[in-house]
């Protein structure tokens, strides 16, 4: 008699990574609106950053969650394993990750800044051209780094086409996405001036 396990409809972690995609997913959008609610005029080079310190509150605010979470599981509050602390790398991906939300912010705004002032000319639709970057991009970088760690079989030179290919149709993609990104006027020409609200 086969006694193994049946399996899942959907494994946890799979359900984890799509509410991941869709919360990353929709932070962008959500964050350039967030930044164009900010007092704009002289203090539009300070949008970003305004909605910015509310993204590091809202950080703040999760990670007393996930203590109340630790607390309900019963943990014994030890962060150092067999390989040593845990708290430093977690500290440094923390910063990356902090790095990457500040970057971001500042990323939109650029973006949204008329083209006359240096900027990208996406006005409203910023998050359009910004997010395909990073969200294609940020895998190639993941999957380039975790070589570096784990070094795959046969060295670099070993490397599967279909790899090679898939990096750069991730930044082809990334590039044709941003590149004809809709402007905020609906179908105005791409680089086309926005209008002002």
């Amino acid at each position: 008699m086969n006694s193994q396990p049946k399996p899942k409809i959907m494994q946890t972690w799979l359900i984890y990574a799509l509410l991941t995609v869709l919360s990353w997913g929709v932070y962008g959008v959500i964050l350039h609106a967030a930044r164009s609610k900010m007092p704009m005029g002289p203090e539009t080079p300070n949008a970003g950053l305004k909605a910015f310190l509310f993204v590091c509150i809202a950080y703040a605010i999760i990670g007393i969650v996930a203590a109340l979470v630790l607390k309900a599981r019963g943990t014994n509050w030890s962060f150092t394993g067999d390989s040593g602390s845990g708290i430093p790398l977690s500290l440094v991906a923390g910063i990356a990750g902090a790095l990457g939300a500040l970057t971001l912010v500042l990323a939109l705004g650029a973006a949204a800044t008329p083209i006359l002032k240096g900027g990208g000319g996406f006005g409203v639709a910023a998050a359009a051209a910004v997010m395909p970057i990073v969200f294609a991009g940020a895998p190639v970088i993941n999957t380039i780094t975790a070589m570096v760690v784990h070094p795959p079989e046969g060295g670099w030179t070993k490397l599967p086409l279909p790899f090679i290919l898939g990096c750069v149709l991730a930044a082809s993609g990334a590039f044709l996405v941003a590149k004809f990104a809709p402007s905020n006027t609906g179908g105005a020409k791409p680089g086309a001036a926005a209008k002002p609200h």
